[in-house]
């Protein structure tokens, strides 16, 4: 199974492809895309975009989205779902499935522990996956770990 994993935001979102299954998962790709600052309309677009191509890339089975986490404040939150608009709208237009991972569900699948933090997710990342020696922001780390965890729960909806 390939997974096109998106880890959504308005300034930055982590996009990563993800293949195999839960328990041998394979890099495959990451990037980071940071719209201008420019009107939200050209951001989204922006999303839009960088969504699609990867799509027509690199053909994921599925598209996984980490759900929205309303601990931040509404201003954000409110980007980050206009955000996962433009990307759950590509894949309505793709026909691409979506498996939706909530925070907690991402920890428990890379560390095996819902209350972990970043820092152990992304030491987790590292140690299950190959990756390539790359600097890579939060946001990419954490697409990658969606990835991982779609893995798992595509597999339990099969």
């Amino acid at each position: 199974m390939r997974i096109l994993a998106i880890d959504p935001g308005y300034d930055r979102l982590g996009i990563a492809v993800i293949e195999g299954n839960a328990s041998r998962p394979t890099f495959v790709w990451s990037d980071c895309v940071e719209p201008p600052t420019r009107l939200a309309e050209e951001r989204l677009a922006v999303v839009s975009r960088a969504i699609a191509d990867a799509v027509r890339g690199y053909a994921p089975d599925a598209l996984a989205i980490e759900t929205l986490f309303f601990g931040i404040n509404k201003k954000t939150a409110l980007g980050v779902a206009e955000a996962r608009g433009a990307v759950l709208a590509v894949a309505g237009t793709t026909k691409l499935p979506v498996i939706e991972c909530s925070p907690q569900q991402v920890k428990i699948a890379v560390t095996g522990h819902g209350g972990s933090d970043k820092k152990a997710v992304a030491m987790m990342v590292s140690r299950l996956l190959d990756l390539p020696r790359k600097k890579r922001r939060d946001d990419e780390i954490d697409a990658i770990a969606i990835g991982i965890t779609a893995l798992a729960i595509g597999t339990l909806h099969r």
